[in-house]
Parts: structure tokens; sequence; C-alpha cells
């Protein structure tokens, strides 16, 4: 199947899904972060949505944190690795990411297409996963699938904003049961806090690392190489390998996530 690059349609539809309460059931309220669940009816994979509020830190250096591949190889513990592979329009591009799951669950992988548009005071950030013939699925990692994920970033004047982020993402695998719980109540908490600790720092850091280099802002600035839609096509989850690790248990010595509250 065809991709398709995300029109302002499909931004105005994932601003309005991320802000609906219909369907959603709360995990986690504490500390200014909330979690809410959802099952989806026509898919056994659940959605996954998180909002922090950042009454010191405006919309723009979130924006900024979020599009940094740079600053994120700083902050993010999880991450094994992640790169751009090219850019398809002005707000568009493909890239490649994998991160640590809990010992002794095996790693996971994507390769997405990425979207973003500021739209009005919001900002938003959408990817799903594609296929790119020169990246297949490696040995030692699970391609997982994102279905639908992203950020949504609301202005709440000129010094604070609040941060939300929505994930429906298919791991190609029967997770435990405690994985599962693991996620909304520890996990995505951790992964908000986090993101809100390093933007507080990134200020300071990027003014010492290229302050003026911003591409997602000024497009005139990327130097990806061009990849055309029709090299790509979208990646369905049952093309992939499904496997079995619902019976692992958790090593309670060995979690990917750092404990720093």
């Amino acid at each position: 199947m065809p991709v398709q690059i995300p029109d302002d349609s499909d931004f105005s539809s994932f601003r309005d899904q991320v802000l609906s309460e219909d369907g959603w059931k709360s995990r986690y309220n504490k500390s200014g972060v909330t979690v809410w669940c959802r099952e989806e009816e026509s898919c056994a994979v659940q959605k996954l949505k998180m909002r922090i509020v950042c009454k010191d830190l405006p919309a723009e250096t979130l924006y900024d944190v979020l599009h940094d591949i740079n600053y994120r190889k700083k902050w993010d513990a999880n991450m094994i690795d992640t790169y751009d592979i090219g850019r398809l329009t002005v707000n568009a591009d493909v890239g490649y990411y994998s991160w640590r799951c809990p010992s002794p669950l095996k790693n996971r992988d994507f390769v997405t297409m990425r979207s973003w548009l500021p739209l009005g005071n919001d900002y938003l950030i959408i990817n799903y996963s594609v296929k790119h013939p020169q990246h297949p699925p490696k040995k030692d990692y699970v391609r997982a699938v994102s279905l639908l994920t992203g950020y949504l970033i609301q202005s709440n004047g000129a010094t604070g904003s609040t941060l939300y982020y929505l994930t429906q993402v298919d791991p190609r695998g029967s997770l435990p049961k405690w994985v599962v719980n693991r996620v909304s109540q520890f996990v995505a908490p951790k992964a908000m806090k986090k993101i809100y600790k390093a933007a507080l720092k990134y200020p300071e850091w990027k003014r010492k690392h290229n302050p003026a280099l911003k591409p997602w802002m000024f497009p005139e600035q990327n130097t990806l190489p061009c990849i055309n839609a029709a090299e790509l096509t979208l990646q369905r989850a049952d093309s992939l390998e499904n496997i079995d690790e619902s019976a692992l248990s958790e090593e309670k010595t060995h979690h990917s996530d750092d404990e720093d509250s």
C-alpha cells in the first residue's frame, strides 16, 4: 500500500483525537502527568495517551527538543540508535529508531515517516511505520509497527505549555501482562518527565551546539537526501515476524528505563 504524506486535515484530525475524552480510561494521574488507555474495537493494539503540564516551558522549546536528533542522544537513555534516512517534503522525512525493552524482552526498532506542522498556537508531530527497501528488519531486533504516534504541544501563554503524546504501536509479539502494566504505570510517566527535564536544559545546550541550526523550522538548512514517496510502502504488521514473549518473567535488576525521578 502506498504511503500518504499527512495534510492539514490529518493534523487537525490527530489534534481532535488527542483532545477527545471519549473512550479513554485514566491509568495514572500524579505530579502533573496523566496517562490514559483506550481499547480499539477494530484493532487488538490499544492506544496510550499522555499529558504533562509544563508551566515554565514555552511550546517552541518543547517542539525543538522533540525534533533535535543530536540532543535526543543526550537524554533518551532507552534509545539504542536513531538516524534520519531522507526527506520527502519540507515538513516530512523518514527515519530509524531503536530502543531497549525491559529485559528479558527483545529490543524493538522502527522505520517511520514523520511529518510536522505548526497549526495556530499548536505544534504537531506525527508518524507511522513505512517500509524502505534499503532498511529491512534487522537480525537482533523485532521490527515494531507504529500505527499512529504523535505529539501535540499547546501554548499556554508566553512561558508555559502542555505536551500530549498519543501512540498506538504494535510490538509484534504477545507481551506479558507485567509489561503492559509497567508501561502505563511507570514507563510512560517517566518518559514524559524525562522530556520535560530535557527541555529545561535545552536552551543552554543549544547555545553551544549550532544554535542557528533548526532544519525543522528552516527547511533550507535540511541536507538530507531526497526520497520519492513511491519508494515507500505502508508497513503492515502482519507481514512481520510475530513472537510470543508472554511467558517471560520480569528481571528485577535490569530495567531499561532511567530510575531517576
